[in-house]
C-alpha cells in the first residue's frame, strides 16, 4: 500500500471503436495496478517522466510532449508520476473488431 494519490481520469469518448480517456497526474499520483483489455495508444500532452510497475518490477520512461507509443492488453501494471512536475496523457484504447 502507498501514500500515493489517485490520478484522475476524464473518458472523453466511448463508442464501438474508441475508448479515449485523459489522464491527469499530480507529482507522486498513480493509475493505481490495472490491465488493459484492449490495445491502446498514449499520447504524452506534457513531458512524462513516468515510473511503471508491473510483475516484473519497475523501470522509469521518459516520453516527451507530444510523443506517443502502443501496447498491447494484457499486462498488469501501474503508472506513477515519478517527476517534479505535473504530467498529463491521452489514453486511446481500441476496441476489437467484430
Amino acid at each position: 500500500m502507498t501514500n500515493r494519490k489517485q490520478a484522475i481520469a476524464t473518458e472523453l469518448v466511448r463508442d464501438d471503436r474508441v475508448v479515449v480517456t485523459r489522464y491527469d497526474f499530480e507529482q507522486n499520483s498513480e493509475t493505481g495496478w490495472h490491465r488493459h483489455e484492449m490495445d491502446y495508444v498514449v499520447v504524452a500532452l506534457t513531458e512524462c517522466q513516468m515510473l511503471i510497475e508491473d510483475q516484473a518490477g519497475s523501470s522509469t520512461v521518459n516520453v516527451a510532449r507530444g510523443e506517443a507509443y502502443s501496447r498491447q492488453a494484457g499486462i498488469a501494471h501501474n503508472v506513477v508520476n515519478a517527476g517534479d512536475q505535473a504530467m498529463s496523457f491521452v489514453e486511446t484504447e481500441l476496441v476489437p473488431a467484430k
